[in-house]
């Protein structure tokens, strides 16, 4: 039984913490070769907490191809995002590509190494965008606003460099919003460059114009006209310009905002 959540290298061959190194299936020569990896990345310990369980382990977060939990890496906490052993790539070492790639333009959480099975990047304290939301009282408007405009500009910023996040338009889990309202995308596993970047046009669509996420902020900030919004993103998606990027700002009563420092 783990009692405080925190597991030094030497005791995740133990049951509880094997299954998730190797989720689904449980193989030993796979978890010697993972434990192994995680000796040469320097990580000390994992740490199993979070609001997901997996086999009734608490864990940070969980998706198609990976697991995510914090982990202890030269007394710094980390995340710590393990492949799933039926995961549909056969590494890591693409998202990390992505991951870095973002990370030029100032977006997502810093990668700081990987392998074929393991990212290891920077520990974003926080919660996803829709229960931050709701966490604001009313006569807050203004830091929804401000944090809209942060997550529009991160997505300008990938169309820029052409990295496309491929999650955005429906992304409850993809933008996390810190204690200091400071908003960070996360996950960049279906991210490529191989497509036309379309950051900014997907957030938007998830953010201003429909499902349950676009109704909380209508409600919140009130409405917009999402016909201008449609074609102010059809133009800036054949220029992909900056002036074409204010003018969906302006309709969506974001681009006054912009002498904040963000």
């Amino acid at each position: 039984m783990i009692d405080d959540g925190v597991v030094p290298l030497e005791r995740l061959h133990e049951p509880e913490c094997a299954k998730i190194l190797c989720y689904p299936r449980y193989d030993l020569k796979e978890l010697r070769r993972r434990v192994w990896e995680l000796e040469n990345l320097g990580v000390q310990a994992l740490e199993f907490n979070g609001e997901k369980r997996v086999f009734n382990m608490p864990v940070l977060g969980k998706g198609h191809c990976g697991i995510v939990v914090s982990a202890s890496l030269g007394g710094r906490k980390v995340a710590l995002k393990i492949r799933r052993v039926d995961a549909n790539r056969s590494g890591m070492l693409h998202e990390a590509e992505m991951q870095r790639k973002a990370n030029t333009a100032a977006v997502g959480p810093d990668l700081i190494d990987a392998t074929d099975n393991f990212l290891v990047m920077e520990f974003v304290e926080g919660t996803t965008l829709p229960k931050w939301i709701e966490g604001v009282k009313e006569r807050f408007k203004s830091r929804i606003r401000y944090v809209l405009l942060a997550v529009l500009e991160q997505c300008w910023r990938l169309d820029k460099v052409s990295l496309d996040h491929g999650e955005l338009s429906r992304a409850p889990k993809h933008i996390v919003v810190g204690e200091d309202d400071k908003p960070c995308l996360v996950d960049f596993e279906t991210a490529s460059t191989d497509r036309r970047a379309a950051n900014v046009t997907s957030v938007c669509q998830y953010l201003f114009i429909g499902g349950s996420v676009a109704r909380m902020i209508e409600d919140r900030l009130g409405e917009i006209d999402k016909g201008k919004l449609i074609r102010a993103l059809r133009k800036y998606k054949k220029m992909h310009t900056r002036e074409e990027f204010e003018t969906v700002l302006d309709v969506c009563g974001l681009r006054k905002l912009q002498t904040v420092r963000l």
